[in-house]
């Protein structure tokens, strides 16, 4: 499996930047290549179950992921974990927003990342891509608000 971690700081309040990381629709317009669909009605929390659908076209593979945690941000920060259950994507995923004593928000995103049939020697470089991917598309949902009121 492949860990990484990514951190940042965001002049956003920690409930903001929670809604901004955990509005699953959006990581769409954030991933090249990718769909996401809830497949559980709202509101969100834990059992919530979404699918990331990236590819092109019929070729492409799912990233299911289901909430296993949430305890959303309020003024103090939150924290969320996602299992992967895809037959392709597996491991979890955790994000934690909390409130900086200065102002704003810190977040950090801990993913671990296992895709079957990829051998195990490259999870340097998977880690490595995830972390790069991850750390980008963290930085676009942050620069953007979504629609919508607090989740």
């Amino acid at each position: 499996m492949a860990l990484f971690r990514i951190d940042r700081t965001s002049s956003l309040p920690a409930a903001e930047a929670w809604r901004r990381l955990t509005t699953w629709e959006r990581h769409a317009d954030v991933v090249p290549l990718t769909r996401v669909y809830v497949r559980t009605p709202p509101p969100g929390g834990e059992g919530t179950v979404f699918v990331a659908r990236s590819g092109i076209g019929p070729v492409g593979f799912d990233d299911v992921m289901e909430v296993v945690t949430w305890h959303p941000a309020a003024d103090d920060g939150g924290v969320c974990r996602l299992e992967k259950r895809g037959s392709l994507v597996t491991g979890w995923a955790e994000i934690e927003v909390s409130r900086r004593a200065e102002s704003g928000s810190a977040v950090v995103w801990r993913e671990d990342l296992s895709v079957r049939f990829l051998p195990r020697f490259l999870d340097g470089v998977l880690a490595a891509a995830g972390r790069r991917m991850f750390g980008r598309a963290v930085d676009r949902l942050l620069a953007s608000a979504p629609p919508g009121p607090y989740a």
